[in-house]
């Protein structure tokens, strides 16, 4: 077998799934990981990036031109995207930054669900390196790169027991983080004017679209977050979620 046969070998190769106790604690590490503010202020540089990617990929999707991505510092990030101001595809293009990491969350439980652990950190990596080639600074090269290394270490030095672990605390942080910036949102709102009209935020760029309060595309945003991190739990936890419907 050839080496390009042996990593396709190594990527669809299935795990059996761990232990609920195993998969509690990965929920409770990513949950702190999240909750902390001296964790959570570095580790949502990872959040911004899975966040401008969604933009990214919506724009691409709706025949928009990408022209770069930017992340800085302070954990902000900008997509540029060239064609026209109004209409479906700059609406969907703002829509998709907050649900992306939800969305890429809900997708990974999924994977982790039907035994799929290395081939989600694999998929990871891939959109890490598309996003790799659409960054146009410094500082958002450095990023996307460190948290490329990492998910490439986990594919390539953990055995497949641990690159479970790793996966599922890598998507329990998403979900939670999506959860979090978007809970986060409406007091950035009220510090940068918002309800004045000043907001330039993806909430505020969507009212003046639709004419719809800020406001709303913030719970837009929050239910988004929580439905998919509720569904992604139970998949994380091999809990059918068909069980919660009433049957009859």
């Amino acid at each position: 077998m050839g080496q390009l046969g042996e990593l396709w070998q190594r990527i669809s190769a299935t795990q059996p799934p761990l232990p609920i106790w195993t998969v509690a604690l990965c929920l409770a590490v990513a949950a702190a990981v999240v909750l902390l503010s001296p964790i959570w202020r570095p580790a949502r540089h990872a959040i911004t990036i899975v966040h401008e990617a969604g933009h990214g990929f919506a724009a691409t999707l709706t025949g928009r031109r990408l022209a770069g991505i930017r992340l800085h510092s302070d954990t902000s990030g900008v997509t540029v995207s060239v064609g026209r101001p109004r209409g479906f595809g700059m609406a969907l293009t703002l829509l998709a930054g907050y649900p992306a990491a939800a969305l890429l969350g809900l997708g990974a439980a999924w994977l982790i669900g039907i035994g799929h652990a290395t081939g989600m950190l694999w998929a990871l990596l891939a959109i890490l390196l598309l996003v790799l080639v659409q960054i146009r600074n410094w500082f958002g090269l450095w990023s996307v790169l460190v948290v490329g290394i990492a998910v490439f270490a986990a594919t390539w030095l953990l055995d497949p027991a641990q690159q479970a672990i790793a996966a599922s605390t890598i998507t329990a942080f998403l979900l939670l983080g999506s959860l979090r910036t978007s809970v986060e949102l409406q007091s950035s709102r009220r510090r940068e004017g918002a309800g004045r009209g000043r907001g330039d935020s993806d909430a505020d760029q969507l009212a003046r679209l639709s004419g719809l309060p800020g406001l709303f595309w913030v719970a837009v945003f929050v239910l988004i977050a929580l439905a998919c991190t509720l569904l992604g739990g139970l998949l994380l936890l091999r809990i059918d979620p068909a069980a919660f419907v009433p049957s009859g």
